[in-house]
């Protein structure tokens, strides 16, 4: 299992790809965290930097102000993420609209979460797109100037009956014109490999893009993580084993585990990389430096 498609794996190994997700600060002091991270980032130049979205819509205002502010005080190009729960069309169509007028020309749309939490029955609004593939539909008939990226789910989507109906929705979203995927967080490489092969069989070209978290804090992003469908290997559980009490360690192992991560799916030919960066600039620093990025643009061979 490699990864061949020339969308995904240009020949030769050229600089890698790589772009960021941050989430919108609730409080002063978060927010200055977050322009820090910014800061220390922006330098590497990533193809793009998405801003997440609450559950229902919960940060729709301070994701905004958030996009807002990178157009404003950035040269990165941000991609606001937009989600179907709890909102009429008509709503989020002005929501898009209002993307549209500040500049934003890439949104990541996604169904979302019920807003009772993961694992609680999703309804979809009486007046709402009624899936991610629609609202892919409605933002690129609304504005065709608009890039569009969305989900994929190398363990398959916790509600998905099957791999087959889970690819069903990633080809639903495909031909309503989304134009690349990142991946929900995943820690065997395999998995990728695997899933990949079963989307390029159904015809699927756009790139897949693997979304890699380094773990700060071992035991929240299990927790979290987990209850989105993904899961944690045995062996790195063992690896953070003992380390509750000591952050530094605990950060060096983190950074250890992705940095391989990432350096091996490289080594197969995978060129383009998401970052769930947690608004934290450290790890996900290290990381690209390991890759042979450079700030200022400069690069070396990973």
């Amino acid at each position: 299992m490699t990864e061949v498609p020339p969308k995904d794996a240009p020949s030769g190994l050229g600089s890698p790809q790589i772009s960021f997700e941050f989430f919108p600060p609730k409080t002063p002091e978060m927010e200055r965290n977050l322009w820090d991270t910014i800061k220390r980032l922006a330098p590497l130049h990533p193809g793009f930097v998405s801003v997440t979205y609450g559950a229902g819509g919960s940060t729709r205002e301070r994701t905004h102000a958030t996009i807002a502010r990178i157009l404003a005080e950035t040269e990165l190009t941000p991609a606001a993420h937009l989600t179907c729960v709890s909102a009429s069309r008509g709503e989020i169509d002005d929501i898009v609209d209002r993307y549209h007028d500040i500049g934003v020309r890439h949104i990541v749309a996604l169904r979302g979460d019920p807003p009772g939490g993961i694992g609680t029955p999703y309804v979809t609004h009486p007046d709402g797109y009624r899936s991610s593939a629609d609202l892919v539909e409605g933002i690129r008939t609304r504005h065709p100037d608009i890039e569009v990226s969305v989900s994929a789910y190398p363990e398959k989507h916790p509600e998905s009956a099957d791999f087959d109906a889970d690819i069903d929705v990633l080809k639903a979203k495909v031909d309503a014109g989304a134009a690349r995927a990142i991946t929900q967080v995943f820690f065997d490489n395999d998995l990728y490999f695997r899933y990949l092969d079963r989307v390029r069989a159904r015809g699927i070209d756009i790139p897949i893009v693997p979304g890699i978290m380094p773990m700060h804090n071992f035991k929240q992003a299990r927790a979290f993580v987990t209850r989105a469908g993904t899961s944690v290997p045995d062996w790195l559980a063992q690896k953070f084993d003992g380390l509750d009490d000591d952050p530094e360690t605990r950060k060096l192992v983190a950074a250890t585990v992705a940095a391989g991560q990432v350096q091996k799916l490289r080594k197969r030919g995978v060129d383009r990389f998401h970052f769930y960066t947690m608004n934290r600039a450290d790890l996900v620093f290290a990381i690209s430096h390991l890759l042979g990025l450079r700030p200022g643009g400069a690069q070396k061979a990973a």
